[in-house]
């Protein structure tokens, strides 16, 4: 059997660098990654370091609905790999309530070769215990085995959100994950034969769209001020934003925002893509399409020679 970890957790809480941490820190075994972005561009998978042969990216919508075919193809796809892959990691969309991507791994098909070992739950350590009212993510809490918090070093005192995560749900094993270390005898079994307890996900639960996702794509350069200064308008209405851009300098960013923090970190550009690949994540008719083009359209740096 291929046991499968399960990475769950709300939009921007770190679950690509616990993923990359686990690949890299792998121990030998052969693991493939399943990453699921919302969006038309899967950024999350251009940022799996070094293991583009073993990830599968399903871009373009949440694999708790409208790619659940995809989902279980993509495993189906997996298993018959040769070498086959010892464990399988599905990195959900953070707007995915896993315990719909749980009821699909439950499909006897998929149990019998890939049974689901460990649903992690990823949890940005600054998030205020009066956030955890939200019902997409104390679903995705409440389905955690292990709930890793990250960026615990901004965090004054965990003390009151380890206490609201213990009420919440008091059988996770909750572990810090500085740059998304999360000890990989937590996560996957030392015996691969030893099949797990099936779970019960529960009853389907309604849902309702909440999130939309816009991408800006551009050949041209974006002035770094200029771009800084419309996340900064934007900020207010963003859940999330992501992704690449080049300078006139020639130079390529990787840029993340979430939980209201924007970070750039250099990057390497992709030959044969847009210099410059961005998604905007937001609630649904806050973020109007055109004006965000416009914004974007403003850092673009205009060759005047």
């Amino acid at each position: 059997m291929v046991p499968v970890l399960l990475v769950t957790g709300f939009l921007g809480a770190g679950k690509t660098s616990v993923v990359n941490h686990l690949l890299a820190h792998a121990g030998g075994r052969r693991i493939a990654a399943v990453v699921n972005d919302f969006g038309a561009i899967n950024i999350d998978a251009e940022l799996i370091a070094g293991a583009e042969d073993g990830v599968v990216s399903l871009a373009n919508g949440c694999i708790c609905c409208s790619l659940e075919g995809d989902l279980l193809r993509t495993l189906a796809a997996l298993l018959r790999r040769e070498p086959r892959p010892e464990a399988i990691v599905i990195e959900t969309s953070g707007i995915a309530d896993p315990n719909d991507v749980v009821r699909n791994l439950m499909d006897p098909e998929v149990w019998r070769a890939a049974p689901l070992e460990t649903v992690l739950c990823v949890l940005d350590a600054t998030t205020a215990p009066a956030t955890l009212d939200d019902a997409l993510l104390r679903a995705q809490l409440r389905a955690a085995d292990v709930i890793a918090l990250t960026r615990t070093d901004l965090a004054a005192d965990t003390a009151p959100l380890r206490a609201a995560l213990r009420a919440l749900r008091p059988a996770a094993v909750i572990v810090d994950a500085p740059h998304g270390d999360v000890p990989l005898a937590l996560l996957l079994p030392a015996d691969p034969d030893r099949p797990p307890a099936p779970r019960d996900p529960g009853r389907r639960a309604p849902t309702a769209d909440r999130f939309e996702t816009l991408s800006w794509t551009s050949d041209s350069p974006l002035a770094l001020p200029r771009l800084q200064s419309a996340i900064a308008r934007l900020a207010p209405r963003l859940a999330r934003a992501k992704g690449f851009f080049a300078t006139p300098d020639g130079r390529t960013f990787l840029l993340q925002f979430a939980a209201g923090r924007a970070t750039l970190a250099p990057a390497a550009p992709k030959p044969g893509l847009p210099c410059t690949r961005l998604v905007f994540i937001a609630e649904i008719g806050r973020l109007p399409a055109a004006e965000l083009g416009v914004e974007m359209e403003g850092c673009v740096e205009v060759d005047i020679t």
